[in-house]
């Protein structure tokens, strides 16, 4: 909206009723008419307060109360001024009696004494009639110092006459209640109205631009500066340098500040202060430097901007050489100075001075020990930060917002649950709770503490909500694997609120974990459309997602175009390949790598090892292997001896597997054996697969993962009085596995699938398409699914531990898309013996590739043959 000095001939600020500022300031509807309207209700006196006034009246009343009114306002006499006050019932005071009272009121906050004065204006003829310029201010002073800005604005609308200090009044009421757009619609009102603005309207009005920002405005208010005649005020001109440089515009700034024919030391600061908040760091120091070199002495907000932009510089050195000159200038007596330097050391990581200023510091506020326990948490010391925060509460330091976030984070590092749900108690005891920065960092604590409901209630009652909310509960729901619900808050999300790159990351993970190829694809074409393609985590999240949804093609594409590709990228891309069983892929790939001279790490070693144990590339493996702490200056760990175990397992050597564990100079550990079980399983070594389950347990008895693979040596061995007994011990052990659920994209939508679950508004046809598949799989002479050749007790145990959730997908699949189409399903468990035949069937009657890709790898159905070479299916290997 243009500001403009004209006023129109029919005003929409005097005639439009549905005018925004009209409807944001609820003004009066006679606002230009000279008849009064009326004080509101909240400006007449309680009816004891009167009554007690009138019992303590004088006996004695003076000839003319204003005079003796005003004489005792002058003493500060309140309770006398008043009580002459209530003698005078019926009698009109001069404007010299009300003023002089309603200033005293003002200056003594005396809230309801001043509603009892003003109670008294309304009442008298004079009232009625008019309402002078001077009187009105003093109300309007009086009650906007109160906070009442309902009860201003009434008055305001009284006043047949205003003058610009009635304007200033409420321009600067709005804008200190946080009211900004109305204070800055109310300036235009005023020049709509033929008021001129002066010397104390345009610091109001462009700090509530700066404080928007609203450059726009900003701009015009410039040039009303100009053309009323303050170009040469420095007030005004400091108030222009803070407002572009809030604003973001130093330049413009900059000029303003070099064409002032004076400056004083706020100019100084406003402009050195600007650059620092731009991140003009070189400026901001020489400008600095410059004013030292003129002997002016700077002020305290000065040192504090320039010990920031030490934080910045992120220079030590220089940072000492600032903390010096602070001695040498005498303002370590300034608390704003020391609670800077505490952050500046925090930043350099030097907790030791930072812990010496603080100390030293005799009166502490809220800011100094909120920088100090801020810089225990991000120097990675949370537990001294909570320390710190009980320390703050038994000092009776009440914390901000920014302690409580900080303590949360803390929480967050530690696991400390308890710690943080009294916090969160705290926190709501202290009426924070609305703050967004508080409520963001209690979804992270609660969902990185596996207490995701929590961060969704918390998450609900938000009243605002920025990026880093949404970020947060959709990264919080998606560590708590459900990712699902993640993507469906994202669509939530876009009526609100727009995606960063952060947010992508996580949603992409998502999309990642349930197989959403087409719905990680639009998040690709948003962040492509908006420029965010190469920034941050998110090129790697890409490619993550391409190669988690078995596209190995597309993510090799993105792997080529990305060209900041650091070891992140690199590892993505091989253990891609190595899932797929590409490993001659990933050996040609690992290669590529070291000739770029990108420094493999452990993840690295763990990935080629991982390819060759899939592939079946023994020999490659064991020269990785012998070779990783030579060559590539990675020391072997339990990950990378889990592999070796698995790379012999898988090809047949467990007697060599076993001696390998023996002859480890680490305590093999769970995952280790997990890895020589999983062998035996393949191989059906019934003697040796028990003697790892034993190792197993004696170090890991409460993971289902590892008694499953137990159940199913025994099965594949014959083995099922054994299996029962498994099944037993897991019972009243309380370990449960996680029901069955597969997922299935069709059309852009994800639809999940869980075992045994008929909710889905389809399911009456998904079962009479599965019932028409099983008989053309009977007609064509292949296995049926849990029929008389799968013994009952293996289909029991298919149904706990696989759950035949994506035959579900599967069938859902082909229902809703066209025919040829491939079908890609992503499941949370391993598949079954049952599932793998069936599907192997399905593939070859309906002529279709099908994709399963379940906890483990990718199973590539195709003409009745599976990709994993019929040994995949439930491989439980732990590393």
């Amino acid at each position: 909206m243009a500001l403009s000095a004209r006023s129109p001939p029919n005003s929409p600020f005097f005639s439009d009723h549905n005018h925004p500022c009209r409807r944001r300031l609820l003004l009066p509807a006679n606002l230009s008419r000279s008849k009064p309207l009326g004080l509101p209700s909240r400006l007449a006196p309680n009816s004891h307060l009167a009554a007690r006034s009138s019992l303590q009246a004088s006996a004695l009343s003076p000839a003319d109360p204003n005079a003796e009114i005003c004489r005792l306002c002058i003493r500060g006499d309140l309770d006398g001024a008043l009580r002459l006050l209530a003698e005078a019932k019926g009698r009109s005071l001069n404007d010299d009696a009300y003023v002089a009272l309603l200033r005293l009121c003002e200056w003594k906050v005396a809230v309801e004494q001043g509603f009892r004065v003003c109670y008294h204006i309304s009442s008298t003829s004079s009232f009625a009639s008019s309402l002078s310029v001077r009187l009105g201010n003093a109300i309007l002073s009086m009650l906007v110092r109160f906070g009442d800005l309902l009860a201003a604005w009434s008055v305001f609308g009284k006043m047949v006459e205003r003058n610009v200090f009635s304007w200033n009044v409420m321009i600067g009421g709005y804008a200190k209640a946080g009211f900004l757009d109305e204070a800055l619609d109310l300036y235009q009102c005023m020049l709509w109205a033929g008021a001129r603005p002066d010397l104390y309207t345009f610091p109001c009005i462009l700090r509530s631009c700066a404080a928007v920002p609203d450059l726009i405005r900003g701009r015009e208010v410039h040039a009303h500066v100009i053309r009323f005649g303050f170009s040469t005020e420095i007030d005004a001109m400091n108030a222009l340098i803070t407002m572009y440089a809030k604003c973001g515009n130093s330049a413009v700034a900059r000029e303003v500040f070099d064409g002032m024919p004076r400056r004083d030391c706020i100019s100084w600061n406003a402009m050195i202060s600007g650059y620092f908040e731009n991140e003009n760091c070189a400026e901001g120091l020489e400008l600095f430097l410059t004013m030292r070199d003129l002997s002016l002495k700077p002020v305290p907000e000065t040192m504090t901007s320039v010990i920031s932009a030490s934080d910045l510089l992120c220079d030590r050195k220089f940072g000492k050489e600032i903390h010096g000159y602070v001695i040498k200038m005498n303002f370590l007596a300034d608390v704003s100075v020391h609670n800077s330097l505490i952050q500046m050391y925090s930043t350099f990581g030097d907790l030791g001075e930072a812990e010496k200023i603080f100390l030293r510091l005799e009166s502490k506020d809220v800011i100094s020990w909120t920088a100090t326990i801020s810089g225990y948490e991000k120097n990675g010391f949370p537990e001294k930060a909570l320390e710190m925060f009980e320390q703050m509460r038994d000092n009776n330091v009440i914390p901000d917002e920014i302690a409580i976030s900080t303590v949360l984070s803390s929480c967050t590092s530690l696991g400390r649950l308890d710690i943080g749900t009294k916090v969160h108690k705290l926190a709501q005891d202290m009426r924070v709770m609305p703050s967004t920065m508080v409520g963001n960092a209690l979804i992270d604590m609660y969902s990185k503490c596996r207490c995701v409901d929590k961060a969704l209630e918390v998450f609900k009652y938000m009243s605002e909500k920025d990026v880093i909310t949404w970020s947060s509960i959709i990264s919080g729901l998606r560590i708590n694997s459900r990712s699902f619900d993640a993507l469906s808050l994202l669509r939530q999300m876009h009526v609100d609120v727009l995606p960063n790159s952060t947010t992508m990351v996580a949603s992409l993970s998502a999309c990642a974990s349930v197989g959403a190829l087409m719905c990680g694809k639009e998040i690709h074409a948003q962040a492509l459309r908006r420029r965010l393609g190469s920034e941050g985590y998110l090129p790697n999240a890409l490619l993550d997602l391409y190669a988690k949804c078995g596209r190995t093609k597309y993510a090799r594409t993105q792997f080529n175009v990305h060209r900041s590709k650091d070891v992140v990228s690199w590892n993505i891309m091989l253990t891609g390949y190595a899932v797929k069983g590409h490993g001659d892929l990933a050996v040609s790939l690992f290669s590529q790598m070291i000739e770029a001279g990108v420094q493999p790490d452990e993840v690295t070693m763990v990935g080629i090892l991982c390819a060759c144990s899939r592939s079946g590339m023994v020999s490659q493996g064991w020269d990785y292997f012998n070779t990783m702490k030579m060559k590539y200056s990675v020391t072997p760990n339990l990950k990378h001896y889990a592999c070796m175990v698995d790379l012999l397992g898988r090809a047949g050597h467990l007697e060599r597997a076993y001696q390998f564990v023996k002859d480890m100079t680490l305590d093999p550990d769970a995952a280790i054996w997990g890895a020589l079980l999983n062998g035996c399983r393949i191989h059906h070594n019934l003697e040796l697969g028990e003697f790892a389950a034993r190792k197993i347990f004696e170090l890991d008895d409460s993971s289902a993962r590892y008694y499953e693979l137990l159940c199913i040596l025994y099965r594949d061995n014959g083995r099922w009085d054994q299996v029962a007994k498994v099944r037993k011990v897991m019972r009243e052990k309380g370990l449960a596995v996680d029901p069955g659920c597969s997922w299935v994209e069709v059309k852009g939508s994800v639809h999940a699938f869980l075992s045994f679950d008929e909710s889905h508004p389809q399911i009456n046809q998904i079962y009479a398409v599965l019932s028409g598949l099983y008989e053309r799989i009977g007609r064509a002479g292949m296995v049926l699914p849990d029929n008389g050749s799968i013994d009952e007790m293996e289909a029991s145990e298919s149904d706990i531990f696989c759950g035949h959730s994506e035959r579900l997908a599967v069938a859902f699949g082909l229902m809703n898309t066209t025919p040829g189409m491939p079908i890609w399903v992503t499941k949370n468990l391993y598949m079954c013996r049952s599932c793998h035949a069936i599907l192997k069937s399905i593939s070859k009657i309906v002529r279709r590739e099908i994709t399963i890709r379940d906890i483990e790898q990718f199973h590539h159905f195709k003409d009745g043959s599976c990709s994993c070479g019929e040994e995949g299916y439930w491989s439980g290997s732990a590393n």
